[in-house]
């Protein structure tokens, strides 16, 4: 018994019927815009009629648990050099938040193990044509990472 309820699904005449019947008194339905957009003409003008007005909502949902202040707090905090761990402690925030907050080119994941100059070395041997497992052989580098620097 809602003047105002919120519909996460089609609205459909039996929808409609389902929702009325259980909510005489509603005024007001909220969805979600992509619902919004696929509602018929004709429900909307009998929703209209019965004096039921649809709106669509942008932003649902659990509301951010960090504001921007804490963001640039955070970036502050890299700029200066500190690392994401010491952050995470100090801030007392997990390390994956300060991994989501930041706004820089911090990545996380392995590191590139092999130079371009390595790769430019790998690239000229092989078009020299010596093949790949002597070019493995002989920079002691794994047959399958000679294979990825070449097509590099």
């Amino acid at each position: 018994m809602a003047e105002e309820i919120h519909i996460n699904e089609q609205l459909s005449s039996r929808k409609i019927m389902e929702v009325l019947d259980s909510n005489p008194d509603l005024v007001k339905i909220t969805c979600p815009v992509s619902i919004y957009n696929r509602i018929s003409k004709k429900y909307m003008k009998a929703l209209h009629e019965l004096g039921v007005k649809v709106e669509p909502v942008h932003r649902r949902g659990r509301p951010k648990k960090y504001d921007s202040n804490d963001a640039t707090r955070i970036q502050n905090m890299l700029d200066n050099g500190e690392s994401p761990k010491d952050i995470a402690k100090k801030l007392n925030l997990p390390v994956k938040t300060i991994y989501y907050l930041k706004n820089s080119s911090l990545k996380r994941g392995r590191k590139v193990k092999y130079t371009p100059e390595k790769a430019k070395e790998v690239k000229r041997l092989y078009s020299k044509g010596i093949p790949a497992k002597k070019i493995s052989e002989n920079l002691k580098i794994p047959l399958r990472t000679v294979y990825l620097l070449i097509k590099r």
